[in-house]
């Protein structure tokens, strides 16, 4: 099932989220329901909390970047089978002089900035077995992971900005919150919800 992506503004978009168990009622279907979610958006990521879940887990496909003749043939090999489930996951390290990638996010449609992270990440999480796995990420895969791994965090790629690029894009901000936009993709706004 297509659920709605919360929109920027959603308070749950800025709660640090909580872990869970091998007992979260219908994980399986969640998962399932983020997937279909997320391809139908064309995204790369999908955190729970863009569906209204406040719980620690996220689900990459970078598999679309492996096309983008722009990126080095190493970062096209790795993010060609970088499809995973992530629970409960948590950055040990973060390594190396930060770097700037365009990024958007599917909360906050139409904007996309030069945002700097680390290239290189040691990270621990649980698979949708809960079984757990300890990896070093670097390049494009630790950065779709950085982007996803702040929505649990309640942080968002806009809050990484300069002062001055916070301020130019203020106003989309606060268009996207009131629902003032077009996406191709079902969303749920804030400021639209029933009795405001």
């Amino acid at each position: 099932m297509i659920l709605p992506i919360i929109a920027y503004g959603d308070p749950i978009l800025r709660k640090i989220t909580t872990t869970i168990d091998a007992g979260y009622p219908n994980l399986e279907k969640l998962i399932t329901n983020m997937k279909e979610t997320m391809y139908n958006a064309s995204g790369v990521g999908l955190a729970a909390p863009q569906i209204g879940k406040a719980i620690r887990l996220f689900l990459i496909d970078a598999s679309p970047f492996a096309e983008d003749e722009a990126i080095s043939e190493e970062d096209r090999a790795v993010l060609k089978n970088f499809n995973k489930v992530f629970i409960n996951a948590q950055i040990l390290e973060e390594e190396g002089e930060t770097w700037a990638f365009n990024e958007g996010c599917l909360s906050i449609p139409d904007v996309r900035e030069d945002v700097f992270r680390q290239p290189k990440i040691t990270i621990e999480y649980q698979d949708e077995d809960f079984m757990k796995h300890t990896e070093t990420l670097e390049g494009l895969a630790a950065r779709v992971f950085q982007h996803e791994y702040d929505h649990i965090e309640g942080i968002l790629f806009t809050d990484k900005l300069s002062t001055l690029k916070k301020r130019i894009i203020k106003k989309k901000l606060e268009n996207i919150s009131k629902g003032k936009i077009t996406a191709d993709y079902r969303m749920r706004f804030p400021n639209l919800k029933k009795g405001k």
